[in-house]
């Protein structure tokens, strides 16, 4: 369907007629606007600093005052007042606003910088004082952080300690409005959990773990519940374990499975799982909401197990299609009809449970046809639905406001129609429901349905699938876009949001985001990056800062419909029929590595410096391997063995080998890392197993057979020497036979071959190392030297 845009927004940055927002919206944002008391917040905004900075903390007041922001968007006042004991103070209209503005004055005044690839916190001494006050006001409500999808595809290992830096890091970047999903399952499910530091301590693994089951616990903050009021939804409902076995999937899954899409696979969920997350979820919600963010918990979407037809045969209940390339037995899980009475019931004794669990903040996340075709297009059906979900939390809790994802709108843009879209937003009263316009970097969707008809929405950057590895960013659409949708006719825009499937990557791409959450007007682009890549490293560098404009002007410089999937040679199953394809120069990608390494004399001490020569070798070291399967395939087609052997022996045996030395190097580029957080989590050799295969299988095969085949493809130390090393070093082989034998190459019959090395890498039990080994600085430099002559002639030569 071709996207119809609205008319031309205006020029002026912040200019144009000022939305026209429904009474009941201005009365929610209200109802949302209250977290945490002002004392509460205060005290966590100051334990994140002292967490940060140390004793340094010390030179920093940090204050909350609501009234800042007299019921507005978050605001935050730096200033340094009089005398030698505080060299800056920071007051916030929340604890959020007062940690942005901690970070403003670390990042703008003493050069600091916080990513996830690591911190840049050397400060100066003494600290800067301010000549002049310092204002600034969030252009909008809200700065929304995590997608559905992330759960899985980023945090399923994560302990306590993992989510606190994380939770540090959103309240720094003014992050206030995000999920708190885990531990659900455990309240679909019967869990009887015992009084704090009872038996539920018994085989939880590290310290951490049994500090995420003990607490501390400020009081009045949520905690576990009596055991005499256990939750569980399904067991009263009348389901037996086995029933919930066959519908929970694995930990690595549960995305999909709380959307709708998929059941059973890499499942059951062993007890301890639902016991470790479900004290997880009370630090999560309770530390976030100290530093007041609002928290979106989980609500029924209308999806049922199918044992709820054994328990209440005469429920109307259909079976949804198939997801993606599953087949019904993992797939097509059951919807009930939105006016069947079961859907209130379900549905409202689930969000009571959840809130009685976790307290609330009122918001709630349901997303029922995500990549699923509706049963029917019939608006009034459609709109029967979004009712049935919202009346479903509303009698849970009669100030809920539903959060839904808006990616179905544009994923299937033929069925989602104008009369469907807007029938099923509109079965939900105007502004009691948030749309995140998830892809509106690429894909907007508030342009062609007149801003949602009316219901408010989040302009979202997505960015990235599958916590795929590659340099990647789209810096003009979301330098302008946000201020062109808040300009947009009649504009319900309330924030801007990051929605990666997967984090830890790109580190500048989300800085600049987030920097843009507390903008009136863009960037200058050129000028923001030399100094990030200063703050980044700790001290200006020349070569690093062109390095960084040259990647802001190629990798990061994506314009038009950008889709950031790694379809890489490197990372798919091989064919002769693979895509290579650039959005930007190579030669740009091959300057940056050169202008990096140069400056490694200087600035190889730095953390941040060694991750990003890894990370730009790394996407030269792609691009090289595109440039191999090319001459690959043109002496296949060619006939030419020699040549064939010779670029085949070079990508085999030696370009991957010393790709995987240079990922070894670092920690966070290890495979190790992924697997071993994984049996970390589990509390027996056996859970430890399940684990490891559902971090194995997520990665790769994607499902049994391979059905989403290299979707969530990474690039780690051991993955690219066991798994894509292995699958090329077979295709060459087979490529070099069948000129040998004469024979013609047969995609169908390799498709079965290196299918059973897929499958073997997942089963091969081969522990990985979890701590780095090898020099970054000369496993680079050795690359360098013996490549980069040559890949500078195929980058300039062009695609063969």
């Amino acid at each position: 369907m071709a996207v119809r845009r609205g008319p031309e927004p205006a020029p002026e940055p912040g200019s144009g007629p000022v939305p026209r927002l429904a009474l009941p919206f201005l009365l929610l944002l209200a109802a949302t606007a209250g977290r945490a008391g002002d004392a509460r917040q205060e005290e966590a905004v100051r334990a994140l600093a002292r967490r940060l900075l140390g004793p340094r903390a010390a030179a920093v007041s940090l204050s909350v005052d609501p009234a800042l922001a007299a019921g507005g968007p978050d605001i935050y006042r730096l200033w340094s007042p009089p005398g030698a004991g505080v060299a800056v103070a920071v007051a916030g209209s929340s604890g959020v606003a007062a940690a942005a503005g901690l970070y403003r004055y670390l990042r703008d005044f003493c050069g600091c910088h916080l990513s996830w690839s690591g911190a840049q916190l050397r400060l100066p001494d003494p600290l800067p004082r301010l000549r002049a006050e310092i204002r600034a006001a969030a252009p909008g409500r809200y700065r929304y952080y995590q997608n559905v999808c992330a759960q899985s595809y980023s945090f399923a290992w994560w302990d306590w300690a993992r989510w606190e830096r994380e939770i540090d890091w959103m309240a720094l970047s003014g992050i206030n409005l995000a999920p708190a999903f885990a531990g659900q399952e455990a309240v679909w499910q019967r869990v009887r959990t015992g009084a704090r530091g009872g038996g539920v301590r018994e085989g939880i693994g590290t310290e951490t773990d049994r500090m995420a089951v003990s607490g501390p616990l400020k009081p009045g903050a949520v905690g576990p519940p009596d055991p005499r009021c256990p939750a569980q939804v399904y067991r009263n409902l009348g389901l037996n374990q086995s029933e919930i076995d066959k519908y929970f999937t694995g930990p690595a899954f549960l995305a999909w499975n709380r959307m709708g899409n998929l059941r059973r696979w890499a499942g059951p969920l062993p007890p301890a799982w639902h016991f470790k997350q479900l004290y997880l979820q009370y630090r999560i919600v309770e530390r976030m909401r100290s530093l007041g963010m609002t928290t979106v918990l989980p609500a029924f979407a209308g999806h049922v197990p199918q044992g709820i037809l054994r328990v209440f045969p005469r429920v109307n209940a259909t079976r949804l299609g198939h997801w993606s390339h599953f087949d019904c037995t993992y797939s097509c899980i059951y919807l009930l009809d939105p006016e069947d009475p079961m859907f209130q019931v379900i549905g409202t004794l689930f969000l009571k449970e959840v809130i009685k669990e976790f307290g609330t903040d009122h918001v709630y996340s349901a997303d029922t046809f995500n990549e699923m075709t509706p049963l029917s297009s019939d608006p009034a059906y459609l709109s029967r639905v979004s009712s049935a979900v919202f009346r479903s939390m509303t009698g849970a809790d009669p100030k809920a406001l539903w959060l839904m994802q808006g990616w179905l709108f544009q994923h299937q843009p033929d069925f989602w129609q104008p009369a469907q879209v807007r029938a099923l937003l509109h079965g939900v009263p105007l502004g009691r429901m948030i749309v995140l316009d998830l892809f509106a970097e690429s894909k907007p969707v508030y342009q062609w349905t007149e801003s949602f008809y009316g219901q408010p929405f989040i302009w979202c950057m997505l960015h990235n699938f599958g916590g795929n590895h590659g340099l990647f960013g789209t810096v003009e659409a979301i330098n302008h876009g946000p201020f062109a949708a808040r300009r947009f006719p009649n504009s319900t825009m309330v924030g801007t949001g990051l929605v990666p499937e997967g984090i830890e990557q790109n580190d500048m791409v989300y800085e600049l985001m987030n920097e843009l959450g507390w903008r009136q007007e863009p960037l200058d682009l050129p000028s923001w990056v030399t100094r990030y890549a200063e703050r980044r490293y700790g001290a200006a560098n020349a070569a690093a800062a062109g390095a960084w404009r040259l990647l802001l002007r190629s990798v990061y410089n994506c314009t038009g419909v950008c889709v950031n999937h790694n379809r890489s040679p490197l990372v798919r199953r091989p064919s002769l029929r693979m895509d290579t394809e650039l959005w930007y120069n190579a030669s740009d990608v091959y300057e940056a590595w050169r202008l990096l390494l140069s400056a490694g004399a200087e600035l190889g001490s730095s953390p941040a410096f060694l991750y990003d020569l890894v990370d730009v070798t790394r996407q030269a070291a792609q691009q090289l391997v595109s440039d191999y399967y090319l001459s690959i395939r043109q002496a296949f087609q060619s006939h030419a063995l020699p040549e064939l052997l010779t670029a085949g022996g070079v990508l085999v045996y030696d370009l991957l080998p010393q790709l995987d030395s240079l990922l070894s190097s670092h920690s966070l580029f290890l495979l190790g890392r992924w697997l071993e957080s994984a049996r970390a989590m589990a509390t027996s050799d056996r859970e430890a197993e399940q684990y490891e295969l559902n971090a194995r299988n997520q990665v790769t095969l994607w499902g049994p057979s391979g059905n989403i085949l290299d979707y969530a493809n990474k690039q780690l130390g051991g993955l690219v020497l066991d798994y894509y090393a292995v699958r090329w070093s077979l295709f060459v082989s087979v490529l070099v036979e069948s000129l040998n034998s004469g024979r013609p190459f047969h995609q169908d019959q390799f498709n079965q071959a290196v299918f059973q090395v897929e499958r073997g890498f997942i089963y091969n039990k081969k522990r990985y190392p979890a701590v780095p080994s090898g020099d970054t600085m000369e496993i680079s430099r050795k690359l360098f030297l013996k490549y980069y002559p040559s890949a500078l002639q195929h980058s300039l030569a062009g695609p063969a």
